[in-house]
């Protein structure tokens, strides 16, 4: 008699752990499933950005930038899939107002929402400062649907801000002139 106890409690404990294992397995594969989602939405996202970008006329140069023009950096900013942790190119470094925004997209998109970043020449002509709380109107055209988007400002800061050159830590694509990073999400090369 204890031994078919013995055999009935053994089998049930096999039986436990071989579900507890399945679904083990099907949680690391709907967790898998899940980060293709979100990686594939981020590829969605990163071919909606302009990668090559213009850099507006008329902007004051930074007189003594932490990264001057030409040097290299570490991005540790993640503005868009394949950036951070790309060793970049400083190809502009401008004084200006750089601003936080959260915008409903002109073409119909989702609002978008904490969108790093937009200088003060990218606001429509005229603009007075911006500070947080204040409504923009976007000149800029960095994704699609930002042109002409009324915007909100979530943050303004006076500073510096680069235009960087690198390619993607994902599939080697170069991105000229993306616009904009500020010198706390770049670090030196060591």
């Amino acid at each position: 008699m204890k031994k078919l106890l013995f055999l009935g409690l053994s089998t049930t404990f096999i039986l436990a752990a071989c579900t507890d294992t399945e679904e083990q397995e099907t949680e690391t594969d709907t967790q898998t499933e899940m980060e293709s989602v979100e990686e594939e939405a981020g590829h969605e996202e990163m071919m909606d950005m302009d990668h090559d970008g213009e850099i507006p006329e008329g902007l004051e140069e930074a007189e003594n930038p932490t990264y001057p023009v030409g040097s290299n950096v570490i991005i540790t900013a993640d503005h868009m899939p394949g950036m951070e942790g790309a060793e970049a190119t400083i190809s502009g470094a401008f004084d200006t107002v750089i601003y936080e925004v959260s915008y409903t997209p002109t073409d119909g998109g989702e609002r978008v929402l904490d969108h790093k970043w937009v200088i003060h020449e990218d606001l429509e002509e005229g603009a007075e400062v911006a500070e947080a709380g204040d409504e923009v109107v976007l000149e800029a055209d960095h994704m699609e649907g930002m042109h002409g988007a009324t915007a909100f400002v979530e943050d303004a800061i006076h500073g510096t801000v680069y235009a960087v050159d690198f390619d993607s830590t994902i599939d080697g694509e170069r991105v000229t002139n993306h616009m904009w990073m500020t010198e706390d999400e770049l670090e030196e090369v060591e």
